[in-house]
């Protein structure tokens, strides 16, 4: 083969995997981009051993700890103040920032009425980010 040749083999060659390497990168991004849902969408659209992400605000008073301290079980709501909340079956770590009334995402999927969160899975909200900006007077 001459060189001219080899050099058109080796070019074709580099673009084809740069081509298909750039399609995989592509394809996982857009795959793995699944939307936080409220509670009250996962109600009206869950579907038996689907996995979503759930996100919402805990209810206070709704915090139940299991042995040894462990999180257990507590209710999520929807964020604009809704009526509609679901229980959430949550093992794992917990953030030090969990409390009642934070906004927070877990991942997990509907079981007999309650949204069973796979362990670790709990991220709560940073608050400053997401109220305005004080105005300044």
């Amino acid at each position: 083969m001459t060189p001219p040749r080899k050099r058109k083999v080796r070019l074709v060659v580099c673009l084809t995997l740069a081509v298909l390497l750039a399609s995989g990168l592509i394809y996982t991004s857009f795959a793995a981009s699944d939307p936080a849902l409220t509670p009250s969408q996962v109600l009206a659209q869950s579907k038996p051993g689907r996995v979503y992400q759930l996100t919402g605000t805990v209810v206070p008073g709704t915090i139940v700890d299991g042995r040894g301290g462990a999180l257990r079980q507590f209710r999520l709501a929807d964020r604009s103040g809704g009526r509609v909340s679901l229980v959430v079956d949550y093992s794992g770590t917990v953030p030090s920032a969990f409390e009642a009334g934070r906004e927070l995402i877990v991942t997990g999927s509907i079981s007999h009425g309650a949204f069973v969160a796979q362990a670790n899975s709990m991220i709560t909200k940073c608050p400053s980010k997401y109220t305005p900006a004080p105005t300044s007077s």
